[in-house]
């Protein structure tokens, strides 16, 4: 590949797939899952790879070692960044990747680069029935896409920037109003109406994925718990969750169900919070935190669809 434009991509799979194509330009690839954790708005500061490096160990057994090779030895290729003439991101529709590619963006941002910045972004295709990820594209889709990629606008930066800002503060509410605002992000207003409801309802006490985690027991015939990490990747809308995320979910979400005859079902818990009857938040209230915010200090309202901060 050449020199003169950077492509940053959102994983190994796309990465092999581009290698493959032989776009021209070099590759960076953005392995992180900024979407749950603690964030700070200076991306790549050493406080910054500190929190994340602590909450990867800590909540999915992770190497400080893995995160320097995967991801800070990546970042690092971003500091000659301005021997590009352009910069290609690849990033789907849903929230994991919105997250990440926000963070992508404001770090380009924060170091003052002015070549345009292009975006490629996967979701509903013509002919489809459900939203595609860009690695599930045939060559010729990705290579459409690539052709038809939208280069973003001041007014587009300002808002990625913006909205990253809000979610490295303890400021849902303020970035739950971006909904409204129009851009060249095709799929950002679903990722943060999605964002919204990953705090726990008010009425039940859990978020809209584990409830959903919750219905899918109820709904199916499912044998085991890797079935239902199944269900829940297949089911899970704008979200883009991976296993290590949905089996961690599961785990907390063990008081409310049970094997019987070989078969999930939902225990009298479970099937209260599909009624709405109890609310389970100390039950499952722990140190999560999305950006700046911890996910027990706000409630979201599902009849106005707002959210409302814990006192």
């Amino acid at each position: 590949m050449g020199s003169n434009m950077l492509h940053i991509t959102n994983g190994d799979s796309l990465t092999k797939r581009l290698d493959s194509l032989e776009l021209d330009g070099d590759l960076v690839i953005w392995r992180e899952m900024l979407c749950e954790g603690p964030t700070l708005k200076e991306v790549g500061s050493q406080a910054f790879i500190d929190a994340r490096k602590t909450f990867l160990k800590d909540t999915y057994n992770i190497p400080a070692a893995d995160y320097e090779n995967k991801f800070v030895s990546e970042l690092k290729k971003l500091s000659e960044i301005n021997m590009y003439d352009e910069v290609i991101l690849w990033f789907e529709f849903d929230l994991f990747c919105h997250i990440n590619m926000l963070a992508a963006i404001s770090y380009l941002i924060q170091h003052k680069n002015t070549m345009p910045i292009y975006i490629v972004c996967s979701g509903w295709v013509k002919g489809e029935a459900q939203l595609k990820g860009l690695s599930e594209l045939t060559d010729e889709q990705l290579l459409t896409h690539y052709e038809k990629k939208i280069q973003l606008a001041p007014e587009d930066l300002k808002i990625a920037h913006h909205i990253w800002q809000l979610y490295c503060d303890e400021k849902p509410i303020e970035l739950k109003a971006e909904i409204k605002n129009s851009s060249n992000f095709k799929y950002l207003s679903s990722c943060i109406r999605a964002h919204i409801e990953r705090f726990p309802n008010k009425d039940t006490g859990l978020n809209s994925l584990e409830t959903n985690i919750l219905k899918l027991i109820d709904l199916y015939d499912i044998n085991s718990v890797k079935q239902l990490c199944g269900y829940a990747l297949n089911y899970q809308g704008y979200y883009g969750y991976g296993d290590l995320q949905f089996n961690r979910m599961i785990k907390a979400l063990k008081p409310f169900f049970r094997m019987k005859d070989g078969q999930l079902i939902l225990n009298t818990k479970g099937k209260n919070v599909l009624d709405g009857s109890e609310n389970y938040y100390d039950t499952l209230k722990d140190n999560s935190s999305y950006g700046g915010t911890h996910k027990y200090s706000f409630l979201y309202n599902p009849a106005s669809h707002e959210l409302i901060k814990h006192s």
